[in-house]
């Protein structure tokens, strides 16, 4: 189960917006985290706290194919991304490094800044505590579970070997 405080983002955040390019010359998660959202929001990193959830609009992480987007999230203690839809590359990326994302359009059109968010991946339910809303996402598989709870797919193929 996850649990957080929402930080709302539009249509169409490319991989540049969640992690501007001028950065991508470190692999240090936690300075790529620090920078994490910045062009959107320049005080996001500092404001943000561990296990809140993103939740974006149409095509989320549209743009290269780059793993720091997902790295930069995750790195900044972001528990889940919740959008309407992703790029698929963006989705490939964040099971792999065991960032989990959930699309809902309905969760995503309620959802205010602020608003207390949590997500059950197993029962593929969202729940918006803060105006008393609840809506279906379609369930993780287990597989996709397992993944996010080994940190992502390396450490679930070492894990299994």
């Amino acid at each position: 189960m996850i649990k957080g405080k929402c930080w709302t983002f539009g249509d169409n955040i490319n991989t540049d917006l969640i992690i501007p390019a001028r950065y991508l010359n470190t692999t240090d998660v936690a300075e790529l985290a620090s920078h994490c959202m910045e062009d959107e929001d320049p005080e996001f990193a500092r404001k943000i706290s561990t296990g809140d959830v993103i939740v974006g609009g149409e095509n989320f992480g549209c743009g290269s194919s780059r793993e720091h987007a997902p790295i930069a999230i995750k790195g900044a203690h972001i528990a889940c991304v919740i959008a309407k839809s992703f790029a698929r590359i963006f989705f490939r990326n964040a099971i792999n490094i065991g960032l989990p994302i959930c699309e809902c359009p309905e969760a995503v059109d309620d959802a205010r800044q602020g608003d207390d968010i949590e997500v059950d991946l197993e029962g593929g339910t969202i729940s918006n505590l803060t105006r008393d809303k609840h809506y279906t996402t379609s369930p993780f598989p287990n597989e996709m579970r397992e993944i996010i709870a080994a940190g992502g797919l390396m450490n679930f193929v070492k894990k299994n070997l």
